[in-house]
C-alpha cells in the first residue's frame, strides 16, 4: 500500500530560467511511462498549476451548495474481516452535515449522522462520479486536466471523487479494467491489488480509470463468467450464488439480463474494433476516450510481441540475466516497493506452493486421462449412467465432485479466454 498525502505541491525543482516551475515529463512521455509501467508509481510535480488543487471538503462543500451525497458508514475496529460496501450502511448528507459531524461540532438529534458516534465509526463518500455530483456545475470539471499525462480531451467528466473520515477504506482488491491514475500524484497498473485508507482526519481524492486495448475482451470473458456461475449455481440452490460474487454484489443476475450482457460486451469489441480498422494511424477518438494509433492486425501483433518479450523477461528474470526496464525513475518518478514483510521468503513460499499445485493438478490430470480412456472403451458395451452407478458403488470412499468443484475448473481463466475467443470468432463471422 502506498501512502501519499495531500493533493500535489509545488516542487523546488524543475524550474526555467524565469522562474517558472517545468513539469519533469512531456504528456507524450507521461503515457509512455503509463503505458509501460508494471508497478505502481508515483509522479512528482506533475498537477502542480491545475485549478482542482484548491479542492478541499470545506471548498466543494460551497461548490455544492448543500446537495446531498451518499455516505458509506464502517466502524473504526482492528478487524481481520473487510467491510465490503454490501455489509455497510449508508447515510445521505450534505458535506456541511459530514464536517461538523466529523468535527463533532453541532449534530442534532434529528441529523443524518446522529447514530454514528465519530469515535467509532468512519464516513466515506466513495465511488462519487464527477459528471453526476457536478451535472449543474460542469464547469469545475475542467479543473482536473489528465491531458498532462497524454490523455487530450480527459478531464472531470471521467474522473471520480473520494471524500472520507479518518479510518475510512476500501478492502483489498483489484480493478477489472483499466490502469488507475490518481490525483494524488500515483499510478496502479491494471490488475494490481491494492488497499486504500484514509489516514487523516478528513480526505479528497480524485482518479480516473484510464482505458485499455485488454479491457474489451474482458469485459466479455466477465460476461461469460457471471452466465456460468449465476446458471449454474441458481440451478443447484437460487440462493446459493454469494460465495461467487464480488463481495460489493448483493445477488446474483437473471439468466436473461446476462444474455443481455454477454451480447452487448461482444457487439462492443466488435464495434470497437470495426471502428479502429477503419480509422488511420493519426486518428483519434476525442472526448477523452482511448486513442487509436493503429489498425487492428497491427495491435494484435504487437500484443503478442509485448507478451512475448514479457515471458521472455519473466524468464530471464527467474535465471538471474534480467536487464532492468528504460523507465526514468529518479526525483520525478518515485516507485511504490513493497514493505513490511520478507520479499525473498514470501516469494520462496508462493513458488513453494505453485510448484506442488502444478504437481497436485498433473496427478488429477493424468486420473482424468486415464478415467477418460476407460470411459470410452466402456462406451459399446454400457450405458454412461450405468458406468456412473458402477463406479460410484465399487468406490464409495471416492469424494464427489461439486459444482463448486465444477465452476473452480470451468471459470479458470484460460478457460473462459478460450471461450471468448470461440464467441467472437463466431459473432464475427455472422457480423
Amino acid at each position: 500500500m502506498a501512502t501519499v498525502g495531500g493533493m500535489g505541491r509545488i516542487g523546488d525543482r524543475g524550474a526555467s530560467e524565469k522562474g517558472e516551475v517545468v513539469k519533469p515529463f512531456t504528456p507524450e512521455k507521461a503515457k509512455e511511462i503509463i503505458m509501460s509501467l508494471q508497478q505502481p508509481a508515483i509522479f512528482c510535480n506533475m498537477v502542480f498549476d491545475w485549478p482542482a488543487q484548491h479542492w478541499n471538503a470545506k471548498y466543494l462543500s460551497k461548490l455544492l451548495c448543500g446537495k446531498q451525497i451518499r455516505f458509506r458508514m464502517g466502524m473504526k475496529k482492528i478487524d481481520t474481516v473487510p467491510q465490503f460496501e454490501t455489509v455497510c450502511s449508508y447515510v445521505d448528507a450534505t458535506l456541511e452535515e459530514f464536517l461538523a459531524w466529523n468535527c463533532g461540532q453541532g449534530v442534532s438529534i434529528d441529523g443524518p449522522f446522529s447514530h454514528y458516534d465519530n469515535s467509532r465509526f468512519w464516513a466515506y463518500a466513495d465511488y462519487k462520479y464527477l459528471a453526476s455530483v457536478f451535472q449543474d456545475n460542469t464547469d469545475v470539471l475542467q479543473n482536473i486536466v489528465w491531458s498532462d499525462f497524454g490523455f487530450p480531451g480527459r478531464n472531470g467528466r471521467e474522473s471520480t471523487l473520494w471524500i472520507g473520515s479518518m479510518g475510512a477504506n476500501t478492502p483489498c482488491h483489484l480493478d477489472s479494467y483499466g490502469c488507475n491514475l490518481v490525483f494524488q500524484v500515483l499510478f496502479v497498473p491494471r490488475h494490481w491489488w491494492h488497499y486504500v485508507e484514509s489516514i487523516d482526519p478528513i480526505t479528497v481524492s480524485i482518479n480516473s480509470w484510464i482505458e485499455l486495448e485488454e479491457d474489451h475482451q474482458a469485459r466479455v470473458e466477465e460476461a461469460i463468467t457471471r452466465m456460468l456461475v449465476c446458471a449454474i449455481k441458481a440451478a443447484e440452490d437460487p440462493t446459493n450464488t454469494k460465495t461467487w460474487l464480488n463481495p460489493t454484489e448483493v445477488e446474483g443476475t437473471s439468466h436473461e439480463i446476462n444474455c443481455q450482457y454477454l451480447n452487448g460486451a461482444l457487439s462492443a469489441y466488435l464495434e470497437h474494433n470495426k471502428i479502429a480498422e477503419r480509422l488511420t494511424p493519426t486518428e483519434f477518438q476525442k472526448n477523452g476516450e482511448h486513442r487509436v494509433e493503429t489498425s487492428l492486425k497491427k495491435r494484435k501483433l504487437d500484443a503478442h510481441i509485448r507478451a512475448k518479450k514479457k515471458k521472455s523477461s519473466s524468464h530471464k528474470l527467474a535465471t538471474g540475466t534480467a536487464k532492468p526496464e528504460k523507465i526514468p525513475f529518479g526525483l520525478d518518478l518515485i516507485p511504490v516497493l513493497p514493505s513490511l514483510q520478507d520479499e525473498s521468503s514470501e516469494r520462496g513460499i508462493v513458488e513453494s506452493d505453485v510448484k506442488d499445485l502444478v504437481k497436485e493438478n498433473e496427478g488429477q490430470l493424468g486420473k482424468l486421462n486415464s478415467a477418460e480412456e476407460q470411459l470410452v472403451m466402456n462406451k459399446a458395451e454400457t450405458p454412461l449412467a450405468d458406468s456412473i452407478v458402477s463406479d460410484s458403488t465399487t468406490c464409495p470412499s471416492q469424494p464427489l465432485i461439486s459444482t463448486d468443484d465444477f465452476l473452480d475448473c470451468l471459470v479458470n481463466p484460460k478457460v473462459i479466454g478460450l471461450v471468448a475467443q470461440l464467441l467472437l470468432q463466431k459473432r464475427t463471422c455472422n457480423f
